[in-house]
């Protein structure tokens, strides 16, 4: 499947979307409300959606305060996974940081989630501390990596 891609910013209408994308991806999806939130009431959160075969087919949450921004979430949808678009959202997400005076970026990420580890290496990303027990569906630890912008 041969898909062209486009970049925009997250709006309160793309939520149904969202939110299809939320739920396959995550065992403990964020709340329609949450995303109402960060959206309308985060002054520090910036979301990033990744469109495909006119819909949207990813996006990439992060929290820029002051100098640093913080990977709240990212998310592709399954039937495009595998076709370099988490890249190329991350890669995007990494320039809107910086467009936005972030000089280092952090995430945290499942300890057995081995291929978003991956991608995030791509973009230099060193893993750091454990968070313990971090996820609270099964209780799994995270990595903290960062990266120097």
């Amino acid at each position: 499947m041969e898909s062209t891609f486009s970049f925009r910013m997250m709006k309160v209408d793309d939520l149904d979307q969202i939110m299809e994308i939320e739920h396959q991806s995550f065992t403990v999806p964020w709340s329609r409300e949450a995303f109402y939130n960060e959206l309308s009431k985060n002054q520090f959160a910036k979301y990033l959606i990744i469109e495909a075969d006119n819909k949207i087919v990813g996006y990439c949450g992060v929290w820029i305060v002051v100098d640093e921004a913080h990977v709240t979430n990212i998310a592709i949808l399954p039937e495009y996974r595998g076709m370099k678009l988490g890249e190329a959202l991350m890669g995007r997400m990494i320039e809107t940081a910086k467009e936005h005076g972030a000089l280092m970026m952090t995430l945290e990420v499942r300890v057995s989630n081995t291929v978003a580890q991956s991608l995030y290496r791509k973009f230099g990303f060193q893993g750091g501390a454990i968070r313990k027990n971090y996820y609270s569906d099964n209780q799994e630890d995270a990595l903290v990596m960062w990266v120097n912008l």
